[in-house]
């Protein structure tokens, strides 16, 4: 039983509710999983019960690793009406307020949450690791349960409504604002810094894509980011000799690596947009511009692969390929890029990423725009499966209707 917890209360539509804090150690004593509060149906608190995915362990995670953590408030609602509530009045300045309190729970009463689900188990799995995180605390908002048809309707109507409306963080918020994720710390730091993206170089937009009528942008902040994302996972490769998994580098941007691992990244960073920069023609002309940057490299007409969004990702994703196939270093594989057509109105471009009918742009063709900047580059460092992919996905590209095996003859 919770005896004598001070709170606010406060009134909203037709809910009366109870803010106050709780320790972590009350919330592993005291707030129950969902049982038969919401449904009676036993397949129904089973689906209920699997809403809660494993991101409770990311959570668990969170709360040891990271010092500044801080949550949003649990809503917790108390089985079989509210608390009880002793009001206290407070006067200040010939006012006086009825708000504050104290909520006392007999033993009958059980809570369970109506938002926070995840954070409640995550909370419980971090005391088992490090029972010294009992001490502290998280804001709690009390509601009351009625334990009949109407209190569960009511109940089910917060629920979905409380979790219909909570949205991950966007993209654009974690490059603009995350101090944690190395990959937007350090995008934000070239942005700023960096001479071939400040300024008018880079441009943000709602899509990866870049806006018709942007004359100066090389690319957008998303596919900055994109690209920053794929070389930090080429460059845990090569620090840890083994290649990590998507879900591991989603674990590794959820907390702040120390600063020796912030300044070893943004390193390996430098040597490859400086050999970017320093060996590619187009590049060079590109930075020498001093008005409408990129009108030559992106046009009606086509342009330039590495001005363009779905080119620029893929050509980073061959050269992290190259480099790790080859053991060359990224000079040298933008030096021998640089002998390559970008010219995407030309072959192998046209019709691959590239509809020289409607002069525009064709989507989906990353890999396959990935696995031919590869085989211009060296076909010997595509394998055997790679080959036949890139083939068969030319052939589809441009209606191609001979041998396949004849289908990349002459694009060199």
């Amino acid at each position: 039983m919770i005896m004598n917890i001070p709170a606010i209360r406060g009134q909203m539509g037709d809910w009366t509710y109870y803010t106050t804090i709780l320790t972590f150690e009350q919330v592993d004593k005291f707030v129950s999983k969902i049982d038969d509060q919401i449904h009676n149906s036993e397949s129904l608190k089973d689906l209920i019960q699997r809403s809660i995915t494993n991101n409770y362990i990311s959570i668990k995670d969170y709360i040891i690793n990271q010092k500044e953590m801080f949550f949003n408030s649990l809503v917790l609602a108390v089985y079989d009406d509210y608390p009880n509530w002793k009001q206290i009045e407070y006067s200040f300045s010939d006012d006086s307020f009825y708000q504050m309190g104290l909520l006392e729970f007999p033993s009958s009463h059980k809570i369970f949450p109506v938002d926070g689900q995840h954070r409640v188990e995550g909370i419980k799995e971090a005391l088992k690791a490090d029972p010294s995180l009992k001490y502290q605390q998280i804001t709690a908002i009390f509601i009351g349960h009625k334990n009949d048809s109407e209190g569960k309707q009511r109940t089910r109507r917060l629920f979905t409504t409380l979790n219909r409306y909570a949205k991950p963080v966007k993209l654009d918020d974690i490059i603009a604002l995350d101090e944690d994720d190395i990959v937007a710390i350090l995008t934000r730091k070239f942005l700023e810094e960096y001479d071939l993206f400040t300024g008018k170089r880079v441009v943000y937009a709602k899509q990866k894509a870049i806006p018709t009528n942007n004359k100066n942008a090389i690319t957008s902040i998303i596919t900055l980011y994109y690209a920053n994302y794929e070389l930090f996972k080429a460059y845990r490769t090569e620090m840890y000799g083994k290649k990590p998994s998507n879900k591991n580098i989603t674990e590794l941007l959820k907390f702040r690596p120390n600063d020796g691992e912030i300044n070893n990244f943004e390193g390996y960073l430098l040597t490859f947009w400086d050999a970017f920069k320093n060996n590619l023609t187009a590049i060079n002309r590109y930075l020498r511009e001093t008005n409408n940057f990129s009108e030559e490299f992106r046009n009606r007409n086509g342009g330039n692969l590495l001005f363009r969004p779905i080119g620029l990702l893929p050509f980073v994703k061959a050269c992290i390929q190259i480099k790790q196939t080859t053991n060359c270093d990224f000079e040298q594989i933008l030096g021998n890029m640089d002998n390559l057509c970008f010219d995407i109105a030309q072959k192998p471009w046209r019709f691959v990423v590239w509809d020289p009918v409607a002069n525009k742009m064709i989507m989906n063709s990353s890999t396959i725009t990935q696995l031919l900047i590869i085989y211009l580059y060296d076909e010997k460092i595509l394998n055997e499966n790679e080959l036949t992919k890139l083939k068969q996905g030319y052939a589809s590209k441009i209606s191609y209707e001979d041998e396949i095996e004849n289908v990349l003859d002459g694009i060199k």
